[in-house]
């Protein structure tokens, strides 16, 4: 491929966008093009490692459940994921209410999030209607692909 002055403005927004979210690496594709963009260099070989011999490890013998501790069960339900890198935002404009609070009931395809990447605002809908059971991003947090961002029931 042969560099134009677009493809080295490409690279260098990508850069800028790793280096305000602190990411390790980014990649972008669009027509055709495709850019990826690393911190680092890299890495020296690392030096093998003689496999040694294992013995045999005695199994622990679990406790006997106490009545003061409870299990907290995780919550079950579907994971939606971010499908970009990018910056999260929780409503579509400054000082609005969420799109999305735990607890909520949402419809498939309501707008859960925006994910900006690229200066281009993409929405994360809802795959499917349910409740809203937890939120494990902030607003204009930086998010790598495959990321949780919501747990739907």
């Amino acid at each position: 491929m042969s560099k134009t002055i677009s493809d080295v403005s490409m690279v260098e927004e990508l850069a800028k966008l790793l280096n305000k979210h602190d990411l390790s690496e980014i990649e972008y594709e669009n027509e055709g093009l495709k850019l990826r963009v690393a911190r680092g260099g890299k890495m020296p070989p690392l030096p093998p490692v003689m496999p040694m011999p294992q013995a045999p490890v005695a199994q622990p013998v679990p406790a006997a459940p106490s009545e003061k501790v409870k299990p907290v069960a995780a919550p079950v339900g579907e994971e939606i994921k971010s499908p970009m890198v990018g910056v999260v935002y929780a409503s579509p404009e400054p000082n609005a209410k969420p799109y999305v609070s735990v607890g909520d009931t949402v419809s498939a395809d309501q707008t859960l999030f925006l994910i900006e990447a690229m200066k281009t605002f993409n929405p994360v809908k809802a795959p499917r209607a349910g409740k809203v059971l937890s939120i494990a991003v902030e607003d204009h947090q930086p998010v790598e692909y495959g990321e949780v961002l919501l747990v739907l029931e």
